[in-house]
């Protein structure tokens, strides 16, 4: 058996933004190159509701690759600025059978696409537990 370390990879990631004032997410991710997942979510246009509705997606994307084991809930997503960069920082429940956790992650963000920071911020907090779903 392949002892390494394997991690669900970001592929893609996609913001429209309408002319209503809504927007939607889409992200693209794998696990080894051959099993791909595709999460979707819609917010408000602005840059708080296109954050969440990134790691909305994000997430989404994530909890369909756990086969439904794994239940992950935004608890909040947020950006600030710090040392001329925006930062994005998340906030997640992730809960299977009886067992429960909280978990962090961030992603710095050098240009203003802070949408894709809050994906790869998700990645961050729940790449840490994932790997023991991904592998059974």
């Amino acid at each position: 058996m392949d002892e390494r370390r394997t991690r669900l990879r970001f592929e893609e990631f996609l913001l429209e933004r309408f002319p209503d004032g809504q927007c939607r997410a889409e992200v693209r991710m794998a696990w080894t190159g051959e099993r791909r997942f595709i999460g979707e979510a819609r917010g408000i246009q602005t840059m708080e509701g296109e954050i969440r509705a990134s790691a909305e997606a994000a997430l989404a994307a994530v909890a369909q690759s756990t086969g439904g084991r794994l239940d992950l809930t935004l608890r909040g997503a947020k950006a600030f600025r710090a040392f001329d960069a925006w930062m994005v920082v998340v906030s997640v429940n992730a809960r299977a059978a009886e067992e429960s956790r909280r978990l962090w992650g961030a992603f710095p963000c050098t240009d203003e696409n802070t949408g894709r920071a809050a994906v790869l911020a998700v990645l961050d907090s729940t790449n840490r537990i994932l790997e023991r779903f991904l592998r059974s």
